[in-house]
């Protein structure tokens, strides 16, 4: 369920940056230039971070009934030191 959204979040930031590009003009200088460059930056940085999640979230173990049919129960004991 978690990769389908780290997959989700990487697709809406593929076509923010695909819609936001043609407009961003880093040849102006001034802050037109600081603005597009920063908004740029944190922009792949998400992408980046959307990226790592999805490529690297482990996989959830699914819990088998044998192990807990086989093993006998826990028995508690008490120990009294002093």
């Amino acid at each position: 369920m978690k990769k389908n959204k780290y997959l989700l979040y990487l697709l809406l930031c593929g076509v923010m940056i695909y819609i936001a590009m043609p407009r961003l003009n880093l040849t102006l200088g001034g802050s037109d230039a600081l603005f597009a460059g920063s908004w740029l930056f944190l922009a792949l940085l998400v992408f980046a971070g959307n990226l790592a999640a999805f490529l690297y979230t482990p996989k959830k173990k699914l819990p088998t009934g044998r192990n807990r049919l086989d093993s006998k129960p826990k028995r508690k004991s008490r120990v009294y030191t002093g």
